[in-house]
């Protein structure tokens, strides 16, 4: 597959490293930047043989036959429309949207171009969290009736995200829109939620968009999901799930202990891990971190639907029920009430709860 890469930044270069290990056979034909310099600094890195700073030039290109958004929250649904008009199969960073609205508007132009809408939510495809989905899904645990994820770290790497209008949020949307989809996996993507409570802060950082909180979302069967996010954080990416069950439990720890530990002085190296604080000390690496966070199983599975045609995983009415999980958050954040996640357009299937156990209608 020829695919097109808009962004030029750290998570274009974490999917590209994805896209050329482990002798794929796709090819990154073409990048954008919006400077060429950053284009070609791209292109040179990862042997591209064309760069641009025109999104219409990079999806148009008459080679591609998928494109990767990894651009900042405020350029995706440009760059999903620009995809969809040029007939492109389209793969979009998370959280797809800044809000509902908009990710609803990404989902009905691949649906009305007739291509595939694939939801790049890296951590659902992680080989801890596949694992768990397949014990949970053969019955080991039972019913899922809470599911808790934790991501926090000390913040994000690039400018863009510390401005609310071009992030849409803080750490909710950038760090709880992994968590509420990793805990959706595990109650059920059928299952409904149906109303979110929330407490967002700003504690750290002079920012407007919050850098803390704690929700709980909870779903039509009586299932809570739980997140905790945080751009406060000191010591490094946290990155934790606990799945309680009727009949089991499940506890995921992905990144600060991983039964890896190393201490260096710093001298030589500069990268460790994603989001270390430093580059000496005792640091808590991962053996492939491409791997362990996701990334090649998701491009697999996004590849193989586009083949297939049929829906990857992760696509974007994932992203859609995501962002309005989210949107729910941010005004119970503000009302501190349980507010209702409004999603125009459900899909699942009507659930209800009999004698404190979930059943179909």
């Amino acid at each position: 597959m020829k695919l097109a890469i808009l962004g030029s930044g750290f998570i274009a270069r974490f999917y590209a490293d994805a896209l050329v290990g482990q002798r794929r056979k796709d090819e990154i034909t073409i990048v954008y930047s919006r400077t060429l310099e950053n284009a070609k600094k791209f292109a040179d890195d990862y042997k591209v043989p064309h760069y641009t700073d025109s999104i219409k030039e990079c999806v148009s290109h008459k080679e591609v036959d998928a494109v990767i958004i990894g651009l900042s929250n405020d350029m995706h649904l440009e760059s999903v429309i620009a995809a969809a008009e040029a007939g492109k199969h389209v793969l979009c960073t998370k959280p797809l949207g800044r809000n509902a609205k908009e990710a609803y508007q990404m989902l009905q132009a691949v649906e009305k171009a007739n291509v595939t809408g694939g939801y790049l939510e890296d951590l659902v495809y992680s080989p801890k969290s596949l694992k768990s989905m397949a014990t949970i899904q053969s019955g080991a645990i039972g019913e899922v009736i809470w599911a808790k994820s934790r991501e926090t770290h000390p913040g994000p790497h690039s400018d863009w995200f510390w401005d609310k209008e071009k992030s849409g949020g803080g750490a909710i949307i950038d760090l709880g829109c992994h968590c509420v989809e990793l805990c959706r996996n595990y109650i059920g993507k059928n299952v409904k939620p149906v109303e979110v409570m929330c407490w967002a802060d700003t504690r750290v950082h002079p920012i407007d968009a919050e850098d803390n909180a704690v929700a709980l979302v909870k779903y039509e069967n009586g299932a809570i999901g739980q997140f905790e996010v945080s751009w406060s954080f000191r010591g490094g990416m946290d990155l934790r799930e606990e799945v309680m069950g009727t009949e089991g439990t499940i506890w995921t720890n992905n990144f600060l202990r991983t039964g890896f530990e190393m201490f260096t002085s710093g001298k030589g190296g500069n990268y460790i891990a994603e989001k270390a604080e430093s580059n000496s000390g005792w640091l808590f690496p991962v053996g492939d971190e491409v791997n362990e966070l996701g990334y090649n199983h998701m491009f697999t599975d996004m590849f193989d639907a586009i083949d297939n045609k049929k829906q990857p995983l992760e696509n974007f009415y994932d992203g859609y029920v995501v962002n309005a999980i989210l949107d729910a958050a941010f005004v119970s954040a503000k009302s501190k009430k349980w507010e209702p996640v409004q999603i125009d357009d459900w899909r699942g299937v009507a659930q209800k709860k009999v004698q404190g156990v979930a059943a179909l209608w």
